[in-house]
């Protein structure tokens, strides 16, 4: 994996289209959502389009290691 050097300003230096496309294929964003009164797990790409729905956690995180990317959970 590619170490980015984040000091010196480099993300005001971003382009909207490429701070969107940061960590696209390496990140999997996973936050909770309700869905007809459930609370289910999406799974979004960097850019924010979302993949999937998993009904808890721990399978939204094996789920986005089987498919080669870091689960981070934000709330």
């Amino acid at each position: 994996m590619t170490k980015i050097d984040f000091s010196g300003g480099v993300l005001r230096q971003l382009s909207p289209q490429a701070f969107l496309a940061l960590g696209m294929g390496e990140l999997a964003y996973i936050r909770p959502v309700h869905v007809q009164g459930k609370q289910v797990y999406a799974i979004h790409a960097a850019d924010g389009t979302t993949l999937t729905l998993v009904d808890d956690l721990a399978g939204a995180c094996v789920l986005a290691r089987q498919n080669d990317l870091d689960p981070v959970v934000v709330h």
